[in-house]
């Protein structure tokens, strides 16, 4: 069943309406849909690796309008769905601390968390209900999303036919191996924290505070 799946993902990916749906789905995973669009940005790029720088800049800049979308919805409507939506995509509770974090931090959270599991449609909605500096949060989501998308891009377009070669011939394990990277980079991420240790406790008591 695997296999199949995966050679139906291949056909789609190497579609010409592919890069569209690539670009809808950067956009829509910044700021409301639970689904990154890596997985089928690396297939793109396995399916046409020629190609694969070109579908990283097109992931790269629909993930920054999409996150400019995030920012305005927390910004402009957080009490009338934003909140919601957090809470539906089960972010509510990191809420607090990622506000208490980006006001620390500023544009350094936005570089080093977006390029990381944690998702980007968290910190572009909080970014606009803090009122994050608008210029500065783009700038620091075109480094961010640069850097998630394009390392793909490049890697996929310098070594695209051996690393085709190693999932055809092990497609089982590149998956379970892709899925214990995801969930370690999640688990690096939370006992990191990604900053120094008193902004840590700071916003560690904020939080516990407002989810009291």
């Amino acid at each position: 069943m695997l296999r199949r799946l995966y050679d139906w993902t291949m056909a789609k990916a190497s579609h010409r309406h592919a890069g569209w749906w690539l670009a809808l789905f950067a956009f829509m995973e910044a700021s409301f849909f639970p689904v990154p669009p890596h997985p089928l940005l690396g297939l793109m790029c396995l399916a046409e690796p020629k190609k694969a720088i070109r579908y990283a800049v097109i992931a790269t800049t629909a993930s920054v309008v999409g996150g400019l979308l995030g920012y305005a919805i927390g910004h402009f409507a957080y009490a009338a769905f934003g909140e919601a939506l957090l809470r539906a995509l089960h972010l509510a509770d990191s809420f607090p601390k990622a506000a208490c974090y980006l006001r620390e931090y500023g544009a350094e959270i936005i570089i080093v968390k977006g390029a990381t599991p944690i998702p980007f449609k968290l910190l572009t909605i909080t970014a606009g209900f803090i009122g994050m500096n608008l210029f500065v949060f783009l700038g620091a989501s075109v480094i961010s999303r640069s850097i998630s998308f394009l390392i793909v891009g490049v890697l996929f377009r310098l070594f695209g036919a051996p690393i085709k070669a190693v999932i055809d011939k092990h497609l089982g394990k590149v998956t379970v191996a892709f899925v214990v990277a995801v969930l370690a980079g999640f688990l690096a991420v939370s006992l990191l924290g990604g900053g120094a240790r008193e902004a840590n406790q700071k916003c560690d008591m904020i939080a516990a505070a407002n989810q009291a």
